[in-house]
């Protein structure tokens, strides 16, 4: 091969992109990230106001919920049509219908219209997910993608430490709505950024494509199934009512037909050979652990804040930040350390005992706890996420040939999301039932009727400082038993991960 041929071959070949090549990609891809974190960050310190204003404490689940229900089944679809056409016109695609979600929730007038406005947002966040970490895999080779992906998590934490204070600050301004029309804009910077800087060639295929499905309904089946067990049972449905039989039911029936249809058709959504992977069954398994402990820390923590510490929404926003600070330092060391000795497995495994001393540390708190409390705690969980989150999608990128490395990567990234939408669930279903029963035990008859069925943080504020205390107190005591029990979850995935069979990270693009 001449120098000039060797040259040409160097941006998709062997070596992966380099120079400037790199960076413009990387800067696509950033915006993407950005777009994607920070509507988490910007909208949890809003959720009590917004709750509030429109009267929906009871449906409260169904805003963080609804947003993953819709997100997880379209994670392997991403995955899967990427594979086939590419990963840019997918990003266009995720970017078109998370603007979309976002206007509607913007404009929302009730709950209903809010909630069908998070399952736009969320069908789109499902490619906003699975595609960057699919196509930094289109451009470097594993041992040299631990460091530029922790160059996409400096840019992910970014996002998070600027997102919780935006949100209050926008909640605590010109309203909730805003923490929707921000993403609309930066939606729109993304888009352009996409279509101007990112150019990755379009995989060549030398058949017909075909699209199983089959597959992705009976995923999106399975999926449902089990976010509506976790969203009705106990509450709105006994365990044992036909209603939440027939969904485990359901669930398990589509399952089953799930591995039956994806072990006969031939270009399957997520491949049989996945789940005969080691490493990728454990990583799963790690993943719905440290999922679920994450969006459920995310999606009330900023909410107890407020009503237990009587925190301004930009406060509570501001207590986040020892997290996005913690992920911050942990995920661009360990992508250097991964860069610089190709060894992985280790990181992961601290970090998930790190979450595990941080949930144990916010499981402690009261009414009276200092707040440095607060901050060493989430500290803790910011260094372990960022220790977990890029080595999880590293170990199951560097499995598998290139060709499935998008199927691959949603699989990882929806066992994720599964984690994080039975845990914001089941965190929103036991804690809102506690509290809801701990104030009818503790409030007379009056004084509950004056505070509400949605009660915002100024309310309780407001409340005489006898019921403002039963008020805090019940809020506390519904919320932290919650959190201890996310301890031996997350403990769980230590174990699983410490199995983990360590291979050496490929140096070519195959």
């Amino acid at each position: 091969m001449s120098a000039a041929e060797e040259k040409k071959s160097e941006p998709t070949g062997d070596r992966g992109a380099r120079g400037a090549s790199l960076a413009l990609l990387f800067v696509s891809l950033s915006l993407v990230t950005l777009l994607s974190q920070l509507n988490t960050t910007v909208f949890t310190p809003a959720l009590p106001v917004l709750v509030a204003d429109l009267d929906g404490l009871d449906e409260m689940p169904w805003v963080i919920a609804a947003y993953m229900l819709a997100s997880i089944p379209t994670m392997p679809v991403y995955g899967k049509l990427s594979d086939l056409f590419g990963r840019r016109p997918l990003l266009i695609v995720s970017i078109a219908a998370f603007v979309a979600g976002s206007t509607m929730g913007a404009l929302a007038p009730d709950m209903g219209w809010l909630i069908a406005g998070r399952i736009v947002q969320g069908i789109g966040s499902g490619g906003l997910t699975v595609l960057p970490a699919a196509a930094m895999a289109d451009i470097l080779p594993a041992r040299r993608r631990g460091f530029y992906a922790g160059i996409l998590m400096a840019v992910s934490t970014l996002a998070s430490l600027l997102g919780p204070f935006v949100g209050g600050v926008l909640a605590q301004g010109p309203g909730w709505r805003w923490t929707f029309w921000i993403n609309v804009i930066l939606g729109a910077v993304a888009a352009i950024g996409v279509l101007v800087l990112l150019k990755i060639p379009r995989p060549r295929r030398t058949e017909a494509v075909r699209i199983d499905v089959a597959g992705m309904a009976l995923i999106s089946i399975a999926t449902t199934s089990l976010a509506l067990i976790t969203i009705w049972g106990g509450i709105q449905y006994p365990w044992t009512s036909p209603m939440i039989l027939g969904l485990i039911g359901l669930g398990v029936a589509a399952v089953v037909a799930f591995a039956i249809v994806e072990g006969r058709v031939a270009s399957p959504i997520m491949p049989v050979r996945l789940f005969r992977d080691r490493n990728f069954v454990l990583t799963s398994i790690a993943s719905v652990g440290i999922g679920m402990q994450m969006f459920a820390t995310i999606a009330y923590l900023p909410t107890f804040l407020q009503m237990t510490f009587s925190l301004s929404p930009a406060e509570a926003g501001l207590m986040m930040i020892p997290m996005s600070g913690g992920t911050l330092l942990s995920g661009t060391l360990t992508g250097q350390l991964v860069a610089r000795t190709g060894r992985y497995k280790l990181y992961p495994i601290i970090g998930t005992l790190l979450i595990a001393v941080g949930m144990g540390g916010l499981s402690l708190l009261t009414p009276q706890s200092s707040l440095l409390w607060v901050g060493g705690s989430v500290a803790l969980i910011g260094l372990g996420l960022g220790s977990c989150f890029q080595n999880l999608i590293l170990i199951v990128q560097n499995s598998f040939e290139h060709a499935i490395v998008g199927v691959a990567t949603a699989g990882s990234s929806l066992f994720r999301q599964i984690g994080g939408m039975f845990g914001t669930s089941l965190v929103g279903t036991i804690f809102i039932g506690g509290l809801s029963a701990l104030l009818a035990e503790r409030l007379p008859a009056d004084a509950l009727d004056a505070l509400g069925a949605s009660p915002s943080p100024e309310a309780v504020r407001a409340l005489p400082e006898g019921l403002r205390t039963l008020v805090v107190d019940s809020y506390n005591d519904a919320l932290t038993p919650v959190y201890l029990l996310m301890v031996p979850i997350v403990l769980a995935a230590t174990v699983a991960l410490s199995f983990v069979k360590a291979k050496p990270l490929a140096e070519t693009i195959a």
